[in-house]
Order: C-alpha cells, then sequence, then structure tokens
C-alpha cells in the first residue's frame, strides 16, 4: 500500500489569482471556493426556465447526469448551508419522479436503463437522509420515491442469465438489455444498503448482500476488489461468459460507499469491514496517479478520450470516499489526505476564461477536467465542474458536517415500503412488496416507533 503524505489541515493557501482562493481547513474559504464553483455548475442548468422541463440539463447531457447534478446540490447545502438552489433541486426530484412516484418519465422511454434511474433514486434517499425539506403532502416524498425504486429493481432481478442481476436497460427494445453492468447493480446494492440503515428493516439488508455476492460469484467485484464493468448475456443460451473487465471511478466508489453502509449498519461486522477495506485498497492503486496522488479517470484521461459522462465519474468516486469516512470511521486518516489533495489540485484548475456559451459562470472560473496537470486544460461542462465541486466541498466531511442521521435521530421524510413498482408484462412483485412491508412494520416495532410513520436518513 502506497503511503500518503497528509496536507496540512490549515493554513494551506491554494492561489487561484482573481478567480478563486482556497484555504484548506478555513471553512470559510472552503465554503466561498464552493460556492463560486456551484454557481458555475448550476450556470448549465435551463430546466428552471420558462418553456423548459424541470429536471433536465440541455444537450449533450443525459437524464442520468442531472439527477447526479441534484444529488450533488443536496450535499452542497447539507455540507455548506447554502439553500440557494434547493427549490430548483425540490422541483426538479418531483417532476422527474412523476406522479407515478417511480422516477419512470415518458419522454425518457428510449434510453431509460436501471442506473439511469438510480442516480435519481440516490438523489431521493439523499434529500431524506439529509432532512431537505419535505414536499407537500400531496407530492411524492423522498423516502417513498427511494422505496419505490428499490420494489421495481427487486421485480426486475433476472436470475434467468447469469444466476441473477439487473440488466442494464429496462425494456427489450433498447441497446444494452442483454448487458448486466456493476453500476445498475451498484445503484441497487447503494440503496437497499442504505434503506436498511436508514429504516432498520433487514430485508433491504438481505437485498444488499445478495446483490454483493452475486458480484463476487459473478467475478464483477474480484478477490483482489477490483469492480469490472459488465456481463453480456449470451442471447442463445443465457450464458454470461463475455465479461467487460474494465474499470471506471464510479463502479468502485459507489460500491465502497454501500460497502461501508453496510459495515455501519451491522455494527462493524468483520466481512463487512473486510470489504470496505479492500475495494478502498484497489480504489487507491487504480485511481490515484502514483506520482502525486491526485485522482484521475485511468481508463481514459491519459489518452484524453473521456466522454461526456465519464467525465464526471471522478465527482462519485470523491461524494463515495467522503461518505466512506462516515459510515466507517476507521478510514478517516486513510481518505482524508486523498480529499485534501484533490481538492487543491481540482481548485488550481477552476481558472478558465471560456466565454458563453461553453461557460456561463463567474469569468476565470471554469473547472478543467484534467487535475494532475496543474494547469486548465480547455475541457469545460457539467461534469468537470460538478468534479471540482465535489473535490472542494467534501473536506467539509468531518469538520462541519453532521452524521447522516437514521430513522431514530431526526428523519422526517415519509415512506412507502409498499409503494408501487412500475410491473413489466407478465411479472409481479406482491411477494417482493409484502416481505418488505412486512419487515418494516417488524422493523418499526423494534425500534418503538409507529408504523407507517418510520423515517429514512443515512
Amino acid at each position: 500500500m502506497r503511503s500518503f503524505k497528509l496536507l496540512a489541515s490549515f493554513g494551506m493557501l491554494v492561489t487561484l489569482g482573481a478567480a478563486i482562493d482556497l484555504v484548506l481547513g478555513d471553512q470559510a474559504s472552503v465554503k466561498s471556493a464552493a460556492s463560486t464553483i456551484a454557481f458555475g455548475l448550476v450556470s448549465y442548468y435551463t430546466g428552471n426556465r420558462t418553456g423548459d422541463t424541470p429536471g433536465n440539463l440541455p444537450d449533450p447531457y443525459f437524464w442520468w447526469e442531472a439527477g447526479a447534478m441534484f444529488g450533488t446540490l443536496i450535499d452542497y447545502w447539507a455540507l455548506t448551508g447554502d439553500d440557494s438552489y434547493n427549490a430548483i433541486t425540490t422541483q426538479a426530484i418531483i417532476h422527474q419522479g412523476t406522479e407515478n412516484g417511480d422516477f419512470m418519465p415518458r419522454n425518457q422511454t428510449r434510453t431509460l436503463g436501471n442506473d439511469d434511474q438510480g442516480f435519481w433514486g440516490m438523489a431521493a434517499m439523499s434529500a431524506a437522509e439529509n432532512r431537505l425539506p419535505d414536499p407537500p403532502a400531496d407530492q411524492p416524498q423522498w423516502l417513498a420515491l427511494a422505496q419505490s425504486l428499490f420494489n421495481q429493481w427487486a421485480s426486475r432481478w433476472d436470475e434467468a442469465s447469469c444466476g441473477g442481476g439487473l440488466r442494464w436497460q429496462i425494456f427489450t427494445f433498447n441497446n444494452g438489455f442483454n448487458y448486466k453492468n456493476s453500476i445498475s447493480n451498484g445503484c441497487f446494492f447503494n440503496i437497499a444498503a442504505r434503506l436498511a440503515r436508514y429504516t432498520g428493516n433487514e430485508t433491504y439488508a438481505e437485498w444488499a448482500t445478495k446483490i454483493f455476492e452475486w458480484q463476487e460469484t459473478t467475478g464483477l467485484i474480484t478477490v483482489d476488489h477490483n469492480v469490472r464493468d459488465g456481463l453480456t448475456i449470451n442471447i442463445n443460451d443465457n450464458t454470461c461468459n463475455n465479461m467487460d473487465t474494465n474499470l471506471w471511478s464510479y463502479n468502485a466508489g459507489i460500491f465502497l460507499h454501500g460497502a461501508a453502509v453496510m459495515y455501519n449498519h451491522t455494527n462493524a461486522s468483520s466481512i463487512w469491514r473486510t470489504r470496505v477495506d479492500g475495494l478502498l485498497t484497489a480504489a487507491r492503486a487504480t485511481f490515484f496517479d502514483p506520482t502525486n496522488n491526485i485522482m484521475f479517470e485511468q481508463l481514459c484521461e491519459p489518452s484524453g478520450f473521456c466522454n461526456n459522462d465519464q467525465r464526471s465519474f471522478k465527482g462519485y468516486l470523491t461524494r463515495w470516499l467522503a461518505g466512506t469516512t462516515q459510515m466507517a470511521p476507521h478510514t478517516f486518516d486513510a481518505i482524508r489526505p486523498l480529499l485534501e489533495t484533490d481538492a487543491a489540485a481540482a481548485a488550481k484548475v477552476c481558472v478558465g476564461d471560456t466565454p458563453p456559451p461553453a461557460f456561463r459562470g463567474h469569468r476565470g472560473t471554469a473547472c478543467g477536467f484534467r487535475w494532475t496537470t496543474g494547469a486548465f486544460d480547455g475541457s469545460v461542462g457539467v461534469g468537470e465542474q460538478m468534479n471540482a465541486l465535489s473535490a472542494v466541498m467534501y473536506t467539509l466531511v468531518g469538520r462541519v458536517a453532521a452524521a447522516p442521521v437514521t430513522a431514530e435521530t431526526g428523519g422526517t421524510s415519509r415512506g412507502n415500503p409498499e409503494a408501487k413498482a412500475h410491473e413489466e408484462p407478465g411479472e409481479s412483485v406482491i411477494t417482493l412488496r409484502d416481505r418488505v412491508a412486512a419487515g418494516f412494520v417488524t422493523s418499526a416495532i423494534a425500534l418503538g416507533v409507529v408504523a407507517g410513520c418510520v423515517f429514512v436518513s443515512i
């Protein structure tokens, strides 16, 4: 394992000319830098304009990345106290949750995947966990949205091929239906773990364990805890011998954080500690440049061929590293130096003076993609800005961020464990929903909470 030198927590000044000054360890400085970067991020959003659709980003950004952005903005508010973007965040999640509360908007059908739903579901889960003000009573609630999504995924669990797992795509007519990928199953695992911890319902924990073990059995999580991308299903015999072994940072991060939540939920069980430590070691070895310990998307960043989606992945690994320190405190000393090194490196490249329409934030504060170079690389966009915001603001975790709440410690979002799942023709999720509902009531009684009034948060 490589050694990491901890940056000075106080008095470390990153000078960016007239653009951004960042003093790590100084809460006011970090919050000010985060505010500037967040303004640049939200400048890409058009869904709150007259005639546009709430929750959507303009081309070339796909629906899922908008969900990821709003999840980031929820954490931004929780860490900094700046509620400037809470109104558009609430509007977006409620609108994209749809009147059915299922994160299946009709205008996304041609590209809707389980992972796409997942990033919106994780935003809703974060809203519940961070106690984002609850929507009006006649609107879908944060916790209920996450539970509805869990029910959908459980109904789609497919043991006829690969012995289990979610397919990437939901509908047979979409390319990728014959692919089972780690990010879709990682979203399922992550939300199941968080629901287990928040509600105390062991049915969610059983599913989280089942998903993780399936990843291990198939080899998508290797013995040395690397997380491979996915499996292609042979349509002739349903075998799954064709594996994409590529390693992406968000796959590593989503399983690391979910494993840390399970470690917390199981009161520091040894098996989940082994998984947390293994995933963290693998992520450090794969996604941090050995020469400077700065995060990079190793598969495409050095060559300069990362696409729009891939240019946002580093931000999610940063989010989940920070979340891991809260759920598995023994990881703090290993992760904290990584977060501080990345914050300093990311802030240094937020000096781009890119004119509109490419960037509409404050002049001279556009954030580049590559952090390892120490200079603005000219690459700007939602992913680049979101990455930098994450890098800077998550250094506040452990300093100003309170521990994630549970149903017993202040969560207010109303849940619905029987939330209607979207049922495909010929499918039924009654048994699963009944199990979850029964487990929910049992857990509520055990916790001394009135059934039906249990609230959720990480």
